[in-house]
């Protein structure tokens, strides 16, 4: 049995930190967003460390450890504190308090173990080094259907990725082509002759090598009833036809995990740069929410105290692109990061008619971005 960890703060960002640092360890990471949730959790679930943030609304942590250290089943669970404040006086205070440990905020990730690590007995995981595929891996992809036409269009609409894509025609054939050489994912079609797709699918799940492989239905957007079978089966989604690749992709890229992040964030020059396409969509959007935090933290870890929201390729401003951009400057914000915004001036523009982005520091260049981030947060 791993160990328990109860993370208690209110910034999603830093509960994150927490549960990435621990990813490869035996342990059972628990959450709290203020003190009050905080002791309702140790309460119940009596935690081997408690990682307590001093600032927090409802309560706060100072609080919620005077009410641990007053009761008897939890005063004797360890403490390590999150302070954003490094002065001498305010460290001496946090002693005073009892605690194990503490850490000021912003941190790396390993110094959170190696805290961590003192108090406890930390054990590694088997198989947690296992790397992530990346979108632009050569993924095979099997489809299963009776219509060389779908095949083909499938194959010209997935022509810009390096994917790899395999027609068959019957569903025993394709059982045989999977056991043998194990796709990454699969794709079959509803219509298939006698219900063979669902029998193949059916055998998919039965089997030892392939029961958790990602299949997908395929089925024509007006065959609601074949919809309602495929997901009372238990398919791991459904691609309506005429396909839309966008949707897709997408379902693929959640379905395997897959990394998409290179395609909007980078480290360079010592600062963490997230760059929008001209083709800025939903798909895109959720992509990069995806990964904001994870990315973040990254940069945190590895150094990087500054980012820069790069704008320059948009063509034009709409809500869902405020909306992220007022997402990245409070994830950035929660780790202290220095943030800027690059773009066009009728870009620049256009994102300054929304009441939410009054405070922010545009720049039209990236020297003039670079000037911001030099003299404090954009």
């Amino acid at each position: 049995m791993g160990i328990k960890l109860l993370t208690v703060d209110d910034s999603k960002t830093i509960r994150l930190i927490v549960a990435r640092a621990f990813k490869s360890f035996d342990c059972e990471i628990l959450e709290a967003s203020n003190g009050v949730e905080g002791l309702a959790v140790a309460s119940r679930d009596k935690p081997d460390v408690i990682i307590l943030d001093v600032t927090m609304p409802v309560m706060d942590g100072t609080e919620m450890l005077g009410r641990l250290k007053s009761n008897p089943d939890l005063k004797s669970i360890p403490v390590i504190m999150l302070t954003a404040e490094a002065g001498r006086d305010n460290v001496l205070r946090i002693a005073k308090m009892g605690v194990r440990d503490y850490l000021v905020k912003p941190f790396k990730e390993d110094q959170i173990v190696e805290r961590v690590g003192r108090i406890v007995e930390l054990k590694n995981l088997a198989g947690s080094s296992k790397v992530r595929k990346r979108f632009d891996d050569p993924l095979k992809v099997t489809i299963v259907d009776d219509k060389g036409a779908i095949v083909d269009q499938i194959k010209a609409g997935l022509a810009d990725t390096p994917w790899k894509i395999d027609g068959i025609a019957q569903a025993q054939s394709a059982l045989q082509a999977i056991n043998d050489q194990m796709p990454d994912v699969v794709f079959i079609s509803t219509s298939l002759p006698e219900g063979a797709g669902f029998w193949l699918f059916q055998k998919l799940r039965g089997g030892m090598k392939t029961q958790r492989l990602p299949t997908f239905a395929m089925s024509v957007k007006t065959a609601l009833e074949e919809q309602a079978r495929a997901q009372q089966v238990g398919f791991s989604g459904i691609i309506t036809k005429p396909i839309d690749f966008n949707e897709l992709k997408s379902k693929v890229t959640r379905a395997l995990n897959l990394d998409a992040s290179y395609k909007y964030f980078e480290q360079r020059d010592g600062i963490l740069w997230l760059t929008f396409a001209p083709q800025f969509n939903a798909t895109a959007a959720n992509e990069i929410s995806s990964h904001l935090s994870e990315k973040i933290t990254e940069a945190v870890d590895s150094g990087l105290d500054k980012l820069v929201m790069d704008l320059r390729q948009l063509k034009s401003v709409e809500v869902s692109l405020i909306e992220l951009c007022i997402n990245v400057m409070k994830a950035a914000k929660d780790l202290a990061l220095k943030t800027g915004v690059v773009g066009t001036e009728a870009i620049c523009q256009a994102c300054k008619n929304y009441e939410e982005t009054k405070e922010w520091q545009f720049a039209s260049s990236i020297e003039e971005v670079m000037q911001h981030l030099g003299g404090g947060n954009a």
